[in-house]
């Protein structure tokens, strides 16, 4: 196909798929049946973890919980059984150590089979400032809130291409799109995780592997108690998220097979706008003599003041709960 036909086909292909998102405001996208389907997700003994475990266990799947709490998956997996999972298991495992991932890994093919579902949803923040944040704990950041998700894949991802069939979840953060002032391991950490997966999902389509389903999820601060102490500039517009709220939406975005779930809504706007600062300020429409300017390389900066991302980041969690403490 020719320049000019190709190039046709994405402006017609473009506003089709504008028109059927547009569609789907009004017409509830259909979804799919995991019943039966086994769900591993990590960083399953709290937060999020343990609300998407029930929340995919009234579907009737079959759960595979991992973490470094023992006591706390014991408890996901007793709400799990009560919410409906029709079998759960748990195993304990710490997502940084890639000879751990994969033994475990093992462990869950042997005994519960080869998993559908990967939902990596392990992450911990350490909250200081990059001069003042210890070197072991910005590499333990990289290794849970990205590296691991490596490891994962390498591990369940062959039996998916094998079969065509399964589903890659990936629970990172706007703080993978957007950087946030006093968070530079964790921006890095979630800025790899995003284009981690989404580089896998084009590889898959490419492939032909399109029934391998990719979802990225970026959500604002949410009240796990992972950000406590932080705060946002402006509730209304960046509200911090209720975790119910987000369990909810990431597995509606599963089932539906949405690429992308950013949360709240407002960020779809603000990564656009983003995008559109980056694109003006590097010339856009071709007129680069625009870039010389001093108001263009400012609009980034800028957005990120008006949304409070300047504002130092007053956050902790308690890494004793993510992974093992040496």
């Amino acid at each position: 196909m020719n320049f000019f036909l190709e190039t046709i086909q994405v402006i017609l292909l473009s506003i089709w798929y504008n028109v059927e998102a547009f569609l789907h405001l009004f017409v509830p996208m259909k979804k799919k049946n995991i019943a039966g389907e086994v769900v591993l997700i990590t960083g399953a003994g709290s937060g999020i973890g343990r609300l998407m475990a029930q929340e995919f266990a009234a579907l009737g799947t079959v759960l595979v919980l991992w973490d470094i709490n023992q006591e706390g998956m014991k408890e996901t997996a007793r709400l799990a059984k009560q919410s409906g999972a029709s079998r759960v298991h748990y195993y304990l495992c710490d997502c940084s150590d890639k000879n751990e991932v994969y033994r475990v890994a093992d462990q869950v093919k042997r005994e519960v089979g080869d998993v559908d579902i990967l939902v990596n949803n392990a992450g911990i923040v350490t909250g200081k400032k990059f001069m003042d944040a210890p070197d072991s704990l910005m590499e333990k950041t990289l290794e849970v809130n990205s590296m691991a998700h490596f490891w994962t894949y390498k591990a369940f991802l062959p039996a998916m291409i094998a079969n065509n069939h399964g589903h890659l979840v990936s629970i990172a953060s706007t703080a993978g799109l957007i950087a946030v002032n006093g968070l530079a391991d964790y921006c890095a950490s979630k800025f790899a995780a995003v284009g981690f997966a989404e580089s896998v999902g084009l590889e898959l389509l490419a492939t032909g592997k399109d029934g391998v389903k990719t979802t990225i999820v970026c959500p604002y601060f949410i009240n796990t108690g992972m950000f406590d102490g932080c705060q946002t500039k402006w509730p209304t517009l960046l509200p911090i998220l209720n975790p119910d709220y987000v369990a909810k939406k990431i597995i509606h975005a599963v089932l539906t097979d949405q690429v992308f779930l950013l949360l709240p809504k407002s960020m779809y706007l603000i990564a656009a706008l983003k995008k559109f600062a980056l694109w003006y300020q590097n010339g856009c429409c071709g007129l680069d003599f625009i870039n010389p300017l001093v108001l263009p390389w400012k609009l980034t900066p800028l957005l990120g003041s008006y949304l409070g991302l300047t504002i130092k980041v007053d956050c902790h969690t308690n890494l004793s709960l993510h992974f093992k403490l040496q």
